[in-house]
């Protein structure tokens, strides 16, 4: 679509190929196109170093020059640890006491991954803190958006995690029973900048989503693009007025239809996984008022991810199959038209996939809940040469590729190879 640019194209591509900003890289995509890590990842040999983690947490690592901050339980308190590229810890922070987590296997208190522009950094947490500090680890400011705006109402722990859009701080809080926003706040104060009611029809934990929305400019128009409570939408990041919404991916009302794997976005196509891991939907982004007749490409049935957010790249979407008799599939889109270009299979297990996927140079990793970490290089007939890495941890956070450096976080450590 003409004026649809993603904003991380405007930065630098050594700033792309140096930060790691976000949970799922510049433009929300999950791709780092210029790094070039190891496929084969051994203890002997390509390990630079391991980190121990004294708490438990789901997130991914954010990184900004030599400097690497993740979230985890700190004594029974949210909190967040810096390192650098050497693994060692430069600073520590905590906040208050850390929510308790419904999903013992695979979820926790801390499971929103932090934010950084490189001048303060930004976490968020289950219990409802959102808090700023700088990037010595010193706390600028703290609220809680639980006691401020709306209680938690989602039946699991919290997933999404804080974005920039507007040259602010935005989160979305969509839940059941309790009322849904987007928020805006002030990068420096905290202060509110706006809040938008993100309030549609759905039913019963339809209403939950543990999705992170992704910011595009669509005809000039810096956009925050949000998917829950069966509708994707699209905000003005300057003032959050809705600009359009597009429904229809819930038609027989299923209860318990909530949504954990985000939408993403190439070449102004916006992928929609839904239906617990059994359908994805092409949405071209843009418009006014209800798109839903209008804007949406193709659907298609049997290709889907329920847990595992898609990555996005050069017009194709690469989706993981994460539960079901199809786990472990990885299917290749074409964005403009929903055909499938390929699949290939992973290896069977018992084990499911939390971890989102990641593109780092020409290869695809994978990784799956007991540990193992699959890499392979993709072609234009799928994946090749896949090699099997096995960290002997629960593995849940997304891998985050950095230059030369891959880095793991698996429930017991922080993994830096090269």
């Amino acid at each position: 679509m003409k004026g649809v640019i993603c904003l991380g194209i405007l930065l630098l591509g050594q700033v792309q190929a140096e930060n790691w900003p976000s949970w799922r890289g510049e433009g929300a995509r999950g791709a780092a196109l210029e790094a070039d890590v190891p496929a084969k990842l051994e203890e002997g040999s390509n390990l630079l170093w391991k980190a121990p983690l004294p708490g438990q947490g789901c997130s991914t690592p954010v990184v900004w020059g030599d400097q690497i901050m993740v979230t985890c339980d700190l004594e029974g308190k949210d909190g967040v640890i810096a390192f650098d590229w050497k693994g060692k810890e430069r600073w520590r922070q905590h906040f208050g006491e850390v929510a308790g987590t419904r999903h013992k296997a695979a979820g926790s208190g801390c499971n929103p991954s932090a934010l950084t522009d490189g001048e303060q950094v930004y976490v968020y947490y289950k219990s409802g803190t959102l808090a700023a500090l700088t990037l010595e680890g010193k706390e600028v400011w703290k609220k809680n958006l639980h006691t401020e705006y709306s209680a938690d109402g989602l039946k699991w722990d919290l997933g999404t995690s804080p974005i920039f859009a507007g040259g602010n701080v935005v989160v979305a809080l969509i839940h059941n029973e309790n009322p849904s926003y987007l928020l805006s706040f002030d990068k420096k104060t905290g202060k509110e900048v706006w809040k938008t009611s993100r309030e549609y029809k759905a039913p019963r934990e339809a209403q939950d989503a543990y999705t992170t929305p992704f910011v595009v400019e669509v005809d000039g128009v810096e956009t925050i693009v949000t998917w829950g409570c069966d509708h994707l939408s699209g905000h003005d990041a300057r003032t959050g007025e809705e600009l359009w919404v597009h429904g229809d991916f819930n038609p027989k009302q299923q209860s318990n239809w909530r949504v954990i794997a985000s939408a993403v976005e190439t070449d102004g196509i916006a992928l929609v996984p839904f239906g617990r891991g059994e359908h994805v939907a092409g949405v071209k982004l843009g418009g006014k008022g209800d798109t839903t007749k209008t804007n949406r490409l193709w659907t298609v049935k049997g290709v889907g991810s329920d847990s595992c957010t898609p990555v996005a790249m050069n017009g194709k979407f690469y989706i993981l199959n994460d539960k079901g008799k199809d786990r472990g599939t990885l299917t290749c889109l074409d964005a403009k038209t929903g055909g499938i270009e390929w699949q290939s299979k992973l290896p069977r297990s018992a084990a499911i996939y939390y971890s989102s996927p990641l593109i780092a140079g020409d290869k695809l990793f994978a990784g799956r809940s007991d540990g193992t970490l699959f890499s392979g290089t993709i072609t234009a007939d799928g994946l090749k040469d896949v090699v099997e890495n096995e960290l002997n941890d629960t593995l849940v956070a997304s891998p985050v590729a950095v230059g030369s450096k891959l880095l793991v976080r698996t429930h017991g450590y922080l993994w830096c190879f090269e």
